[in-house]
């Protein structure tokens, strides 16, 4: 086990793990039984149809949601064990309805990401100020990085989002809806970044409702009334099949070729 949170992630290790997992809300379980382990150097996709609980899932593992049974631990450790300074350098959350809107700029919002490093009364290091600016770099959102919030487009204010996320460094990565509000050309980046973070052995989560880009993923995890219906490769035909039923056939997928083969959603806009 990893005693150090803000250590360099590990391929393979174990980063965080949910243990018989569940939460209720108004009675009913949002989250059911779901056990699953996530290790670093994967991208996981969470994927299923509304109200399958993937949200409310992805606020359990990353400890903002106080679950009704189960556990969740992190590196090895139950989450309510870490100190609130320490669990922030080793996980990083990014929700959909993440705040974007205020008179600060982009630079400053993507600074807070470092704030675990620092501290609510230090200062900024020049690593702190060089990670700030490589995840600007990254998101493509360095060149309006002195721009206020309330100046940006919804896209653009997203990629300041994801350069705050991505600018804090913690191995484990939960992101919901990361493509909100992003162009098809920045989908496309953002992808490259969630693949090229997992190849340096970060556990990274992302709910997703595009279900092509959910497949280019390594593992999906695929939920349903709050259930784990399937968990695997999108290569495993089981998993795409299972895929394809909980979304009640409203699609079929599709092995597309090319320099690097992959699958893709097809509506079924038959009756």
């Amino acid at each position: 086990m990893n005693s150090n949170p803000a250590a360099a992630p590990s391929r393979d290790a174990t980063l965080i793990e949910a243990r018989h997992l569940g939460f209720d809300r108004a009675g009913r379980a949002v989250v059911d039984d779901v056990s699953l382990t996530f290790r670093g150097g994967e991208w996981t996709a969470i994927v299923g149809p509304n109200g399958a609980g993937k949200s409310t899932l992805v606020s359990l593992l990353a400890g903002l949601l106080p679950a009704a049974r189960g556990t969740v631990h992190l590196n090895e450790r139950p989450i309510r064990d870490w100190a609130v300074r320490e669990r922030a350098r080793l996980l990083t959350w990014l929700g959909q309805a993440s705040s974007s809107e205020g008179d600060i700029a982009a630079h400053e919002i993507v600074r807070l990401g470092r704030l675990p490093h620092y501290g609510l009364l230090g200062t900024p290091s020049a690593a702190d100020e060089a990670a700030v600016a490589a995840a600007l770099h990254e998101t493509e959102a360095f060149s309006f990085a002195a721009r206020r919030l309330n100046e940006l487009s919804g896209g653009e204010r997203q990629r300041v989002l994801l350069a705050r996320a991505f600018a804090a460094g913690a191995p484990i990565l939960l992101l919901d809806e990361p493509t909100v509000h992003l162009d098809a050309p920045h989908q496309r980046r953002l992808i490259r970044s969630l693949r090229e973070r997992a190849r340096r052995g970060y556990a990274v989560l992302s709910v997703l409702h595009d279900v092509t880009l959910a497949l280019a993923a390594d593992r999906l995890v695929v939920l349903a009334d709050g259930k784990l219906c399937a968990d695997g490769s999108p290569d495993d035909t089981a998993v795409r099949d299972k895929l394809v039923a909980v979304f009640d056939h409203a699609f079929t997928i599709e092995r597309l070729g090319g320099v690097r083969p992959c699958w893709a959603a097809i509506p079924n806009l038959e009756e």
